[in-house]
């Protein structure tokens, strides 16, 4: 039977892991604290114990700081030399900064944006096996986590911001990149839709699907965003993902945010 190890049972590995499980795999995952069935990710004999069992492992755990991935720091030495079929880590489209809203493919620069900790942690992940799949993800969104939820909630703010775009993906089609590239070659991949948009016209669609009033265009001061919301605005880049249709023979099955949007109102 194939086994996962995935190293933080976040919102999008939780989802991979109920597919595989619904496909007959065994998976195991850590949290911080041992709980819903995961092991604790500091149970050092129980994560070894889990990885000498391993088929497959998974990192969607982000670096804690410029100079800390916990997932390297504790486990790296035993990830590497562990024997496996397949490795990957989830790391985010932020490494490549800001292009001004040009197209941006895998053979990029990274580094140059506000996620510093974050470019230091891909490039080490990509050097730590020969079998490591490195996705890239922009903005993730997927049932109990989209703009429907934040239109719903009046938390929405429609920010004209002439020119700028994002990327982003459903929950659900990274967990379809994922399976895909078990029989794909190693290497890094953008896993995002075919279509990126202003983050305002991502809200008035969703408020148009929930028939509710499309909130008001506001100045970026006049959102009144926290510090991090604040920092998706510092950059715009269209994130670029034929490399992954053609070596994964991946397809989103939400190309767009509207077809994403629609199956969560659904």
């Amino acid at each position: 039977m194939p086994h996962m190890l995935i190293f933080g049972m976040g919102y999008t590995a939780s989802r991979l892991a109920e597919q595989l499980r619904s496909s007959g795999w065994n998976v195991t995952g850590t949290r911080r604290e041992s709980s819903d069935g995961t092991i604790a990710f500091d149970d050092r004999p129980a994560v070894l114990t889990a990885l000498a069992d391993a088929t497959h492992i998974l990192s969607s755990v982000p670096p804690a700081s410029d100079d800390s991935e916990p997932v390297l720091d504790q486990y790296g030495e035993a990830i590497a030399s562990a024997s496996l079929q397949w490795s990957g880590y989830l790391s985010a489209t932020g490494v490549y900064g800001d292009v001004d809203g040009a197209w941006v493919d895998e053979s990029a620069p990274i580094g140059s944006g506000r996620r510093k900790a974050r470019s230091q942690a891909d490039p080490r992940w990509q050097d730590l096996r020969g079998d490591m799949h490195v996705f890239r993800l922009p903005g993730i969104y997927g049932p109990g986590r989209s703009p429907l939820t934040r239109v719903r909630s009046g938390k929405a703010r429609r920010v004209n911001m002439p020119g700028q775009v994002f990327s982003r993906i459903h929950v659900d089609d990274i967990v379809s990149a994922v399976i895909a590239s078990f029989d794909g070659p190693a290497g890094v991949y953008n896993t995002a839709d075919d279509l990126p948009a202003p983050q305002h016209e991502v809200i008035a669609y969703a408020a148009r699907l929930l028939g509710m009033d499309v909130p008001p265009l506001q100045s970026l001061e006049e959102a009144n965003l926290s510090q991090a919301a604040l920092g998706f605005y510092e950059e715009n880049r269209r994130i670029a993902n034929s490399k992954a249709k053609r070596l994964l023979n991946w397809q989103p099955q939400y190309p767009d945010y509207k077809a994403g949007l629609r199956s969560l109102l659904d």
